[in-house]
């Protein structure tokens, strides 16, 4: 519940906002301290190599990093006050009974700690506490800014009985903190994290979770603040293993790319999926659909693997090994023996192949022993190296180059055959074969399907590297086979995987998540949904789900939860001039703006802007004070949000999909990309499903 700021029965100090003021001045100076002794420290004499001292300065200097007090950030956005002082397990340590809830954790000279981290656990009821539940909070204040100085404050008195002033009011300054207008990148949450939205953000390093959230729940946000959680909860353990993020594009990755160091997280990576796994070639090919829908099957799998141990001949010559004057011979039934057993054992083929000379060696040695010698280890390592074990193994268990293998495929009809057989019919083998013959793999013009089952060939013959955790998000557009991909990278670690079914935009679209997480190798994984929608008005978003029983059958609709109902107009227009007198209405209000059109018509409206002298940017580059309009292509919108929006032509939006639904899906997208408000204008009747 809300009080009055200075209410004197509240708050013992003759005026509260000037003390809170002086702790966020007491605190900065704490923080800049803490920064000056990391910087003071001399390490040159406390390392045994040049190598060890590397590694150490790059600890320091992202030390130091993490340590910076950004101006325009607050050190610190709300405040708990307990009943009692929490166990001294519980918490980072005690300011008294009072904590500051902030970004990172701030202490004094002393070592006592004036702010808290939002991640440590006496953080928690922050998030959680409430009047039915206060979870031993008397108060909990709420701090507004501006321009990194507190400006006012809001109080809850959670375990005061008496007190019912404004029970059912929602917060002012949460809900100004989540209407802010926004420009450039995108901006953490701490401050607004909702309980739902901690549950998960706070879920344990161990496993997998699966988010389903709507435009404007926060699901982006969540999985990156889960990142921050599980690297403060484990942090030795993932710098160990390694955390990654994934995003769809390089765009949408620039978007985000602000928000980890902005709680002081600087090691996670960042990739698409294309970067992880065209390694080894360069996409320079775009399938058309049905061809990209086949490589991307999950069958596709099996294709591959048989092809890969088709290369595993039975041997018919036994193995004579000369040592000395003496002859050891392998028969060939105990070579098959051999070979036998490392397929049934179903070990990757390059493991496979390593082991096979040892193997046959050890047979050797156990010849050897049977006749009275007494050979050791470095006999049998001598064995598999004999050139006569070298030429059996090349010739049973050759090498496999996975680029080459794929090639094969992709080219020669009858290799594909022998290999796809009761996989893929006929026209599916057909979509996939490439029409003219390559010359190399170099030579090659590979498409990001063709990367991705290189990708799963290179992992059958040798182990993919596996992160601590990995963040996966707009999954809902990933092929089966690029689910896979992902699932390598977190094998012996865990996953977060965040997307919207309704969202979905390729052909081969997630149909359902339980479905994506058996690809993904993750099959315990466990479903959360978020249907509170905190960014997209709610004029907004009601009407954009009128297309949701056509794009997305049975999915709950995002409830906003704004009490500001946004900006909302359908305008008939004649030509690009009134898009362009559009934009620079919406370019009057504080804040990012966003002309979103389909592919098609960007070239057109760019030109139009520019004779109109209206400076605007491309996805990913970040506005200024002078340029804040972007031009986006509805294929690059998703995961995109501006305060303002302007949607060009939906009908058009549509028809650039090759199929209706995808184009739907593509119009959802594009018509809840907006913050504070949106203007649809269109000189073509609006699509049916929006009647």
């Amino acid at each position: 519940m809300s009080t009055p700021a200075h209410d004197p029965l509240t708050d013992p100090h003759p005026d509260p906002l000037s003390r809170e003021r002086s702790h966020l001045a007491e605190s900065r100076a704490a923080l800049r301290a803490m920064r000056e002794d990391v910087e003071s420290l001399d390490i040159s004499d406390v390392t045994a190599n040049w190598v060890n001292a590397e590694v150490l300065a790059r600890q320091m200097e992202e030390r130091i990093k993490a340590l910076a007090d950004l101006s325009d950030t607050p050190l610190f956005f709300g405040r708990l006050d307990y009943l009692h002082a929490p166990g001294a397990d519980q918490a980072e340590g005690a300011y008294g009974e009072r904590f500051y809830i902030g970004r990172r954790h701030v202490h004094d000279h002393d070592g006592d700690p004036m702010v808290i981290d939002w991640r440590a656990p006496v953080s928690q009821p922050f998030y959680r506490a409430s009047k039915k539940d206060p979870m031993d909070v008397a108060l909990r204040r709420r701090f507004g800014y501006t321009r990194g100085d507190i400006t006012a404050y809001e109080d809850e008195h959670l375990s005061d009985p008496a007190d019912s002033s404004g029970a059912a009011r929602t917060s002012k300054l949460l809900q100004q903190e989540i209407e802010r207008p926004r420009v450039g990148p995108m901006r953490d949450i701490v401050a607004t994290i909702q309980p739902e939205q901690d549950e998960i953000v706070r879920s344990g390093l161990g496993g997998t979770v699966c988010v389903q959230g709507g435009p404007g729940t926060g699901k982006t946000a969540v999985g990156l603040h889960r990142v921050a959680y599980l690297l403060y909860a484990h942090r030795e353990r993932l710098a160990r293993t390694g955390t990654l993020v994934i995003g769809p594009n390089r765009s949408f990755l620039h978007y985000i790319e602000q928000v980890l160091p902005a709680l002081g997280e600087l090691t996670v990576q960042q990739a698409t999926v294309d970067d992880l796994v065209a390694r080894d070639v360069d996409i320079r090919a775009t399938d058309d659909a049905p061809a990209a829908v086949v490589k991307g099957d999950a069958r596709m799998a099996e294709v591959l693997r048989r092809a890969v141990y088709a290369h595993v001949t039975p041997p018919t010559e036994p193995v004579v090994v000369v040592r000395g004057s003496r002859r050891w011979r392998v028969p060939a039934y105990e070579l098959e023996d051999i070979v036998r057993e490392l397929l049934d054992r179903g070990i990757r083929y390059g493991a496979a192949r390593e082991a096979l000379p040892q193997r046959i060696a050890h047979a050797v040695l156990v010849q050897m022993e049977r006749a009275g010698e007494a050979p050791d280890d470095r006999v049998q390592d001598s064995v598999a190296r004999n050139a006569a074990v070298k030429a059996a193994v090349k010739q049973v268990w050759p090498p496999v180059d996975p680029a080459k293998l794929v090639l094969r495929l992709l080219t020669d009809a009858d290799f594909l055959a022998e290999h796809a057989a009761g996989i893929l019919d006929e026209d599916e083998q057909k979509t996939v074969l490439w029409a003219k013959p390559v010359r190399s793999v170099k030579a090659a013009r590979w498409s990001a399907a063709d990367a991705v089952l290189i990708d799963e060939t290179t992992d059958l013959v040798q182990r993919t590297h596996s992160l601590g955790h990995v963040v996966l998000d707009e999954a809902q557009d990933l092929s089966p086979m690029q689910y896979r991909a992902v699932g390598r990278r977190c094998t012996t670690g865990s996953a977060t995987v965040l997307g919207d079914l309704a969202q979905g935009t390729t052909p081969w679209a997630t149909r359902s998540w339980a479905e994506a997480l058996s690809h993904l190798g993750k099959t315990d994984g466990v479903i959360e949904e978020l249907t509170a929608g905190f960014r997209v008005p709610t004029d907004v978003i009601t009407y954009a789900s009128r297309l949701l029983p056509h794009i997305a059958p049975g999915l709950t609709p995002v409830a906003s939860v704004r009490e500001n109902p946004g900006l909302f107009a359908l305008r008939p227009v004649t030509d690009t001039a009134e898009v362009v007198a559009a934009c620079e209405e919406l370019l009057r209000n504080e804040g990012s703006t966003g002309l979103i059109a389909a592919d098609a018509r960007v070239p057109e409206l760019a030109a139009a802007l520019t004779a109109a002298g209206i400076g605007h940017l491309a996805p990913g580059e970040e506005t200024t004070a002078e340029t804040r309009l972007t031009l986006v292509p509805a294929s690059l919108a998703k995961g995109l949000e501006y305060d303002y929006v302007v949607l060009d032509e939906p009908q058009a939006v549509v028809d650039g999909e090759p199929d209706e639904r995808t184009g739907l899906r593509r119009l959802y997208v594009a018509l809840t990309r907006a913050v504070s408000g949106l203007i649809v204008t269109h000189t073509a009747p609006l699509p049916t499903q929006l009647a």
